[in-house]
């Protein structure tokens, strides 16, 4: 009997919590009709906010991928001699074509510059400027990209690095080598510093600095073991030492 009773109790409290609940409700009607509503804005505002995100990174995926297309696009002038013509071979010099894809990138930073595919695009619109000559305009840009993006980020890092690569290839030996030297020791880097090593080894056997060249394939081959630059690493590394 008592178990009964306390079942009854039990029900009579949530019989008359409802009724309460129903009472309060009537007496403020219109405030929860208010709340109702907002709770409603709210929703659809957030499903429409979410939609429309995904729409605009499919956009900003696909307009990038579009010029990605353009920078790996085959070039006549680069064809062996002998070799077939791609279906579509749409450029006839290397100019012509990072030209082309330099402004598709541009393009894409314009309209999704605060997106990461906005960033990409920067970066590869550098490297465009870079394949043209233009240095002046990329140093810019991967300098900017550099610094607005976090130091330990994808971005910042292929950034660091195509500047240092830029340096190298305006001529710029110990800008290029200082710059390789900070990207080695920085353990925070996103690039794969096996290969920041194998470039600076090569820009210093390049400057005839044979002794610092061969320290760079060492330690190469010393830190990363696993490195598909090994072999090539100590060869070179090798190479010196009889030369030397």
């Amino acid at each position: 009997m008592k178990r009964e009773h306390r079942k009854q109790i039990k029900r009579d409290e949530l019989v008359n919590g409802m009724e309460r609940s129903v009472v309060w409700t009537r007496a403020h009607r219109d405030e929860v009709r208010a709340t109702l509503i907002g709770v409603a804005i709210v929703v659809v505002g957030a499903l429409g906010f979410m939609t429309f995100q995904g729409r605009r990174t499919a956009s900003a995926e696909r307009a990038f991928s579009e010029a990605i297309e353009i920078f790996h696009a085959p070039v006549a002038a680069e064809l062996p001699p002998g070799a077939d013509k791609p279906a579509h071979l749409e450029y006839a010099t290397p100019a012509e074509k990072y030209q082309k894809a330099a402004a598709a990138f541009d393009g894409v930073e314009r309209r999704y510059g605060s997106m990461p595919v906005g960033r990409r695009a920067r970066y590869y619109a550098a490297l465009s400027r870079i394949e043209m000559g233009d240095y002046a305009e990329a140093e810019k840009a991967l300098d900017k990209l550099a610094a607005d993006s976090d130091r330990a980020s994808l971005e910042s890092g292929l950034a660091r690095l195509a500047l240092a690569d830029l340096y190298r290839r305006r001529g710029e030996t110990d800008k290029a080598v200082a710059a390789y030297r900070q990207l080695v020791d920085d353990a925070s880097l996103a690039v794969p510093r096996d290969h920041v090593l194998m470039s600076l080894g090569s820009t210093l056997e390049e400057a005839h600095r044979a002794k610092e060249a061969r320290a760079s394939y060492r330690r190469l081959t010393e830190e990363f073991p696993a490195s598909t630059f090994l072999a090539e690493a100590r060869r070179r590394a090798d190479d010196l030492q009889t030369a030397g």
